[in-house]
């Protein structure tokens, strides 16, 4: 997969993407700064969200628009809370190309068929398909007729759902998916990540693995490289101080520094398979143990436990003849502290 020119997936170094989300402040300079300091963290692509307070919910204050399930936002109205965090549209175009300008990869999750038009009129390179979007079934099958890379979250989903939205994508069209574990909890409990599942995810649906992150700190995000995470995403706040609805479990420009930087040594720790016994490595078995005499040994005496130990440094014999030698006599005198050598043994 690529997005910009950025290869994603296979060797390619992990795609970071800082979501800005609602952390904006119904302000665009702050939206504008945010993507100057997500460039400044080493992050590959800044992710907008793309919807009205109309295209994602309805004016309602009905009980079924009430937020009660347990979350941060618990009390809210669904049309308020929109209201409060959306991305007022005509700040795309200058928000795209403020990305542009830095070097920064500049994509949006859409939330209806207007916001997917919207985003094809400023040359979306991607499309990200949020957790509570995957079963709109529709939306995918717009978004995939673009041809573009398609991102999935899978924060609510079980199997059926993921089965459904990526084949629904890919008889639409879509055929470079990246498919994120997710935990659709803010902020999710660490032990509920399951970062076990972006390897199953890999070997069972043929996409590029990835996480879309919403605990607390940058543990999971750090180990998801392990688990074969190609794609990571996490909310981005140029400060936590301005506030807002998502603030609580997003990362300020120093704890997302601090993640990026993990997650490239992350990376380089990761390897290759290779049991080649390196120079260095050579150099460094100097070090480690060998037979050593271990106190004054006339010609002739026998070799036992009380002159003979496997100590370091590396210059005797390997100390699987250890066994083989005791009981073995002496060739000639030896000092102590000598590193037995087979001219010292009678065989």
């Amino acid at each position: 997969m690529q997005i910009s020119g950025r290869g994603i997936g296979g060797d390619h170094p992990v795609f970071i993407i800082a979501e800005l989300s609602a952390n904006h402040q119904h302000k665009k300079q702050v939206a504008i700064d945010t993507i100057k300091a997500a460039k400044q963290t080493g992050a590959d692509a800044i992710k907008l969200q793309t919807y009205t307070p109309d295209t994602i919910t309805l004016n309602s204050k009905k009980e079924y628009f009430q937020l009660k399930q347990g979350t941060i936002w618990d009390g809210r109205n669904l049309y308020d809370l929109y209201e409060e965090a959306h991305l007022p549209w005509d700040w795309h175009q200058d928000l795209f190309e403020a990305a542009d300008k830095e070097g920064l990869v500049c994509f949006s999750s859409p939330f209806d068929f207007t916001a997917v038009d919207l985003l094809e009129s400023l040359n979306a390179p991607a499309y990200k398909i949020a957790s509570f979007e995957i079963v709109d079934i529709p939306l995918i099958e717009k978004v995939a007729a673009t041809g573009k890379p398609i991102i999935i979250s899978t924060g609510i989903a079980g199997m059926e759902d993921i089965e459904l939205a990526l084949s629904a994508a890919r008889k639409a069209g879509a055929k470079d998916i990246a498919l994120l574990k997710c935990t659709s909890s803010y902020p999710a409990p660490i032990d509920r990540a399951n970062l076990t599942m972006i390897k199953d995810f890999e070997e069972r649906f043929d996409i590029i693995p990835g996480l879309s992150d919403h605990t607390l700190g940058i543990t999971v995000p750090v180990v998801s490289v392990a688990m074969g995470a190609k794609v990571i995403e996490k909310h981005f706040i140029l400060d936590k101080s301005i506030g807002g609805p998502d603030a609580s479990f997003s990362l300020d420009v120093n704890e997302f520094t601090e993640m990026v930087n993990a997650v490239r040594d992350a990376e380089k720790s990761l390897g290759v398979v290779d049991y080649t016994v390196t120079d260095k490595m050579k150099q460094s078995r100097e070090f480690s143990r060998s037979l050593f005499v271990t106190q004054p040994v006339k010609k002739g005496e026998t070799f036992t436990s009380e002159n003979v130990r496997s100590v370091r440094p590396n210059y005797g014999l390997h100390p699987k003849h250890y066994q083989e030698v005791l009981g073995k006599v002496a060739t000639q005198d030896i000092e102590a502290a000598e590193p037995l050598s087979w001219e010292m043994i009678e065989r």
